[in-house]
């Protein structure tokens, strides 16, 4: 392989044993010198020439794409080189003492293969395409490639439907003085994250999240809080900051109240999930009744949660609410069903799972009411029997899905 740069000045060279051509001690490595390594640390082989003076070295690996190798004593090199540095050069003539009108050469170039890989890696359209197949965590890493790379996975439709998960711990930086520093969440904004899942947060800490987000106020549409010490002032400021805020989970959040919800809930939000949240009960249900009239999907795990609650929803939600997801909900019975049916008849997706209380009649009343159900969940309803398979079976014909765990069925009706 040759490799040769625009000469500044000549100087004698020689040759070491092994057929290398060597600078004296006095030519400087400059920028337009070239180097040559073989295998080993760059320390010990690498070679400096006057870029007047080209050196073949021996063949590359034959593992690297796209080189073409030739042995040194070969005619067929000594021919290729002719070829390259010009009719100065004849076949056989030794490659040291070159003449000096070899000085105005200009520099070589890479392969044709060579170049035409680098431009495919480089290309933006074909990384477009060809991104796609990697899965998220894939992304990651392939986005510290290089600056294209970056460029082109930092698009925001590489990241839809993704929600990155940030824990307390991981928002703030430590200082050399000790003080603590919120972290820069400018990679976020470049990829358009619209969700987010905080984790063991803190009123401030939401707050900092608020303030150091580029699109918090109008660009990030759910926000899913666990594990969190969130107050009701925490609540309020968020839900009032947060203007494009359409879906909202509080899971394992115990430091809120019924009050806050009544003070912070908007209109805007279409789905909100509460999961092991102590300070839940008939009220929570009813704030949520009341200030959120477009609802179309809750999710609700409370145990102190009673039928009163299932009768607080109101005839604006019955023709937007299409799902309803009641977990571990112990208090309600057959006669929350009754309620809950004749609020929200358009129901398309019902979950009592570990409803405990509910029985056969209570199937009877969902199956003859919620006509338009895909998806039923029973599991974990101890006084279910095979009856209940026979009203689905009679009534429900657009389910798609029923989930039965853990339920006494004899197999009598299959």
């Amino acid at each position: 392989m040759l490799n040769m740069s625009t000469p500044s000045e000549l100087k004698s060279p020689c040759v070491t044993r092994n057929g290398m051509v060597k600078l004296p001690p006095s030519q400087p490595n400059g920028l337009g010198s070239a180097s040559i390594t073989k295998g080993t640390p760059a320390a010990k082989n690498r070679l400096c020439q006057s870029s007047s003076v080209p050196s073949i070295l021996p063949p590359p690996p034959s593992s690297l794409p796209y080189h073409h190798h030739h042995h040194l004593d070969s005619p067929g090199m000594l021919n290729s080189a002719a070829s390259l540095l010009g009719s100065d050069l004849e076949p056989g003539m030794p490659l040291v003492g070159l003449k000096p009108s070899l000085r105005q050469l200009p520099p070589l170039t890479l392969p044709k293969p060579m170049l035409l890989e680098r431009q495919l890696v480089l290309d933006e359209k074909l990384l477009n395409r060809l991104l796609w197949y990697f899965t998220t965590a894939e992304k990651c890493v392939l986005a510290q490639v290089c600056k294209i790379w970056r460029k082109v996975l930092y698009q925001p439709k590489f990241w839809e439907g993704v929600t990155p998960i940030l824990h307390a711990k991981e928002l703030y930086t430590l200082l050399p003085n000790g003080e603590k520093e919120f972290v820069s969440l400018q990679a976020f904004a470049l990829r358009g994250f619209q969700s987010f899942c905080l984790v063991g947060v803190s009123d401030l800490d939401i707050c900092e999240f608020i303030d150091n987000y580029p699109l918090s106020k109008k660009g990030v549409r759910s926000v899913s809080l666990k594990r969190s010490t969130i107050t009701d002032a925490g609540l309020e400021v968020m839900l009032e900051q947060m203007q494009g805020l359409m879906h909202l989970e509080l899971s394992g959040c115990n430091d809120f109240t019924e009050a806050g919800l009544w003070s912070s809930l908007n209109a805007r939000l279409t789905s909100l999930s509460v999961s092991d949240c102590i300070n839940v009960a008939d009220d929570a249900i009813a704030a949520i009744s009341q200030l959120l009239p477009n609802l179309s999907e809750l999710s609700l795990q409370a145990y102190h949660v009673t039928d009163t609650a299932m009768a607080y929803f109101t005839a604006k939600q019955g023709y937007t609410t299409h799902t309803l997801r009641l977990h571990s909900c112990w208090e309600i019975t057959n006669h929350g069903v009754v309620n809950m049916v004749h609020s929200l008849p358009n129901l398309t997706a019902l979950s009592l799972s570990g409803c405990s209380k509910i029985t056969d009649d209570g199937v009877e009343l969902v199956a003859e009411n919620l006509r338009k159900l895909r998806s039923l969940d029973l599991s974990w309803c101890p006084r279910i029997t095979d009856m209940a398979l026979e009203y689905i079976a009679c009534d429900l014909h657009k389910l798609e899905e029923l989930v039965l765990d853990r339920i006494n069925l004899t197999g009598t009706f299959l």
